[in-house]
């Protein structure tokens, strides 16, 4: 029953090791997007419901 206890604390402590690292990153900025945001005037995306002059379809 003692090994119970040990690796119940022994999981505690990994999976607060872990919480602590990524909230280490994220307050660091390891996730911020630095790439998109300088390309996305390149990107060609189409707005929903407007058609461009690409479409095949006929407008009626």
């Amino acid at each position: 029953m003692s090994a119970i206890y040990v690796m119940i604390i022994a999981s505690l402590l990994i999976a607060g090791s872990f919480l602590a690292a990524f909230l280490w990153s994220v307050r660091k900025g390891h996730y911020d997007d630095d790439y998109t945001p300088s390309i996305r005037i390149l990107l060609d995306e189409p707005t929903a419901g407007k058609p461009t002059k690409n479409d095949t379809k006929a407008i009626h």
